[in-house]
Parts: structure tokens; sequence; C-alpha cells
């Protein structure tokens, strides 16, 4: 079976559903989107590692294990998303130590946390893009919310989706007060408001 790798194109979250969030991903040669449903923590810890800027005062789990890896010389490689049962991704993370490679299983959403953090390609199989993969282009800044394409990503988490980084309600703040809210908000360690505050703020830039 062939490899096609895979690049992240966003992150969705609902404001109707707790803990409802889309990781979009798109086949680097194609134009076919792979959603993936993840946790909370997870979404927020792959936000971090997007928004470079962004920097937690104290390491998140998946950047512990970076730093743990790091220590004892241990690559990430790759990560392939292997298998798909029952609307649930299967993901293996290509690690080497000393020259020798080893596979190591890991849920789909922790997988490319840290396939992130390492700057390591993700992939998948070219019959689960087949199965899973949507024709759908995302825009994060799209302010239509009536468009079809974003209502189809709605379908696949909640009635009410929509994609960190759109605008909200601070169009009516200056530049200060963002900046001064993304730093409380790291304080805070709430990155998931940082990253919409950040967004936000690169589009004045």
């Amino acid at each position: 079976m062939s490899l096609v790798r895979l690049n992240i194109k966003g992150i969705s979250y609902s404001q109707t559903q707790n803990g409802a969030y889309a990781l979009i991903l798109s086949e680097v040669d194609g134009e076919r989107k792979l959603p993936i449903v993840i946790g909370a923590f997870e979404a927020q810890s792959i936000a971090i590692a997007l928004e470079k800027e962004i920097k937690p005062p104290r390491p998140l789990t998946h950047d512990l294990f970076k730093n743990f890896a790091d220590r004892f010389d241990i690559l990430v490689k790759q990560v392939i998303i292997h298998k798909l049962v029952d609307g649930v991704f299967y993901s293996s993370i290509i690690c080497e130590r000393d020259k020798i490679e080893e596979i190591i299983d890991a849920r789909t959403s922790d997988a490319i946390a840290l396939a992130l953090r390492f700057q390591a390609p993700i992939f998948t199989y070219k019959n689960i893009l087949d199965q899973a993969g949507i024709y759908l282009k995302v825009n994060p800044k799209k302010e239509d919310e009536n468009d079809p394409e974003s209502l189809l990503v709605d379908e696949l988490v909640s009635e009410d989706v929509e994609m960190v980084g759109k605008e909200t309600s601070y169009k009516d703040l200056s530049l200060e007060e963002l900046n001064k809210m993304l730093d409380q908000a790291v304080a805070n360690e709430d990155y998931e408001l940082a990253a919409r505050i950040r967004d936000e703020i690169s589009k004045r830039g």
C-alpha cells in the first residue's frame, strides 16, 4: 500500500459540544482533506505547536516527551496513520535511537502533536484516504458562516463549529488590548484562547 503525505490545515472547535474538536489534514499532492475528531487537550497542544510565537511558561505533556526524547537521543522520524476502524484512526510513531528503528502505537492526536514538535512528516495509506478523505477547501479565516464548505466541516463535529482563529469579538479591540489579553491567556495557560488572539493579531500585522 502506498503512503500519502499529509499537512495540517487547521483545527475546528465547537461551542455547543464541550471538548469537540476536529483536526483537518490535507494530502500534499491532492485536494482531499482528512478530518479527525480529537480531544480538547490534544487540540490545545497541537495549536501551541502550530503557533510558534506562543511559549507556555511550563512544558505541556508533549513538550515534556520531546525534552525527554532529546535528552536520550531518541528521534521521531515520522508518523503513520495506518488504520481506520469504526471511525477511529490508529497511528504509529516511527522512532530511531542508535540507528535502531522502533515502532510505537499511539493515538493519532498524540502522534501528530509529537510530529509537529519533531518536525516529522505525517503519512497515511492511500486506502484510508480513499475511505475517509473528503474534498473540502478549509480556510480558517473565512468569515461566511453559511459557506457550504464550512457547513460540511460542521457536520463532522457538531451543528455549530467555528474555525480556530476565526474573527470573534476581538475585532473591536486595539492591538495593545489584544497583546495584553494574549499575555494573560499564556500566563493562565489557556492556550486555546491564546491561539485565537494570536491569529487576530497576525491578521492585523
